[in-house]
Formats: structure tokens, sequence, C-alpha cells
């Protein structure tokens, strides 16, 4: 594995769950990693393929947890879908599950609420999901609505374990309407160079922060920047091994990157 020096980066992607947080507990070190950041006046953007929250609400979740970071540096899978929608067809209708981060992001780039001929059938993490809306959302499908998850997290860290995500929700109305849908999150190339845009750094002076090997290292691996697996979150050293690409640097949490720091 490549070590990383990560003095003479600009820029850091880093994700949320498992990374920052586990449910409403903050992980160790990460008051620390946020305040070298600060200090070394390091360009930092949370990247996070969680829907359901606006970028305001992940600046008030963080404030609760003690930790002060500014609404500017959040984007979110929401964020990525909206825009994806508003470049392909915009002014178009949607029909959503999904929480307030997910349909708050579609009518700020103009997109109506449909639940009777929509455009596209929008699925994100959210509580109004259940058997009478999914088997709405699935017959809307087979009518022509065309299927968009906000991301393809199958499983994400909770407090006392993992709760299905995204592509988990989404796979059933895939299996009935026997279609496949479009993924905007990570590893959707289009998030990452949003994220990039949006920090204002080139690839080769970024990195990500993730733990999970099948969005947040392979996008980091296909976007040219160098990547840092944490084992805070949903991975371990024994999930390398059903993988045919590895991280830059594998990390117990981001806590340590403060640590390697300092010690050059």
């Amino acid at each position: 594995m490549a070590k990383i020096d990560f003095n003479a980066k600009k820029g850091f992607i880093c994700d949320m769950d498992g990374v920052i947080y586990h449910g409403n507990k903050v992980l160790p070190g990460v008051a620390e990693f946020i305040e070298w950041l600060s200090a070394e006046k390091k360009d930092y953007l949370f990247l996070t393929n969680n829907s359901s929250y606006t970028p305001l609400e992940l600046q008030y979740k963080l404030k609760r947890m003690g930790l002060d970071v500014p609404e500017h540096h959040f984007y979110t899978s929401a964020l990525a879908t909206a825009s994806f929608l508003k470049e392909q067809a915009p002014g178009c209708s949607v029909y959503v599950l999904g929480e307030a981060g997910l349909t708050h992001a579609l009518y700020e780039v103009g997109c109506t609420m449909n639940d009777i001929n929509p455009d596209y059938v929008v699925i994100g993490e959210g509580r109004t999901y259940n058997l009478d809306t999914l088997t709405k959302a699935t017959n809307l499908v087979l009518k022509g609505a065309k299927l968009i998850g906000a991301n393809s997290d199958i499983s994400g860290p909770i407090e006392n374990g993992i709760a299905p995500a995204c592509r988990a929700l989404v796979a059933p109305i895939e299996m009935a309407a026997g279609v496949e849908a479009y993924f905007c999150g990570k590893p959707n190339p289009l998030m990452m160079r949003s994220g990039l845009k949006k920090l204002g750094v080139h690839s080769e002076d970024a990195v990500i922060i993730g733990d999970r090997m099948d969005t947040d290292i392979i996008s980091g691996l296909e976007s040219g920047v160098s990547t840092v697996l944490v084992l805070s979150g949903i991975s371990t050293m024994d999930t390398l091994k059903s993988y045919g690409y590895g991280p830059s640097m594998v990390l117990d949490g981001v806590g340590d990157i403060v640590r390697i720091a300092k010690e050059k």
C-alpha cells in the first residue's frame, strides 16, 4: 500500500456514517481531525451517501455532537441526485420515497411531486417506505417512470449494528418491475467529480476517507484520488480480501491522520 503525505494534500473528502459517527455517537479522534483540517487550512468536504438530511440538518447534527462544521462543507447523494435530474430532465416530475434531504434537494432544482404519472420514481432511505408505497412505486415504474436510487449502499452502520440502506430498498422494485435502477451517489463518478469541483482541488491533490470498499475506496480509485479505508465503520481487515483492489492506506480511524501528519 502506498503511503500518503497528508500534509501535502490540499483537499480532504470524508464519508460520515462509520467515519465521523455511528448513529448519534461521535467516533474517537474526529474532533482532533476537524481541528487539524481547520488549523492547517485544508479544504474539506463531508461527502455522504445518506440522502435523508439536508446540509443544514447535517450541520446541526454535528453541532449537537459538539462539532462545529459550516453548512457548505456537506455534499449528499440527495444533492447529487437532484443535480443529475436537473441535467437530464429540467422541470421533471417525481414520485419520491425518502426523507427531507431528498425531497428538499429535488424541490430546489425545480422538480415537482407527482404520484399519478411521474417521469421518475426516486428512492432514498426513509420512514415512508412500506408495502403500500413500495407497491405504488413498482406500478409507477411499470407505467413508464424511470427508477432512480439516491445511492447504492446496501447497508449502513448504526449504534446497535447495521440498517438496510438505499440499494436494499430499491431491490424489491427492480425485481418486481423487471428494471434496473440508476444510482447517483458514490461510487458514481458524477458525485466524486461534483465533490472535487465543490472543493476546488485537482484529484491528485485530494484524498478520500471512508469505511466502505464498494463506495468510498472505489470512488477514489477510479477518480485518481488517494484513498484511506478506516476500520471505524463497516469494514475490517478481512473485508479487503473480498476485493480485487485496495486502498492507499488502512487506518483505525481519522484520528490516525492527525497523528501521522504531525510525525512528519
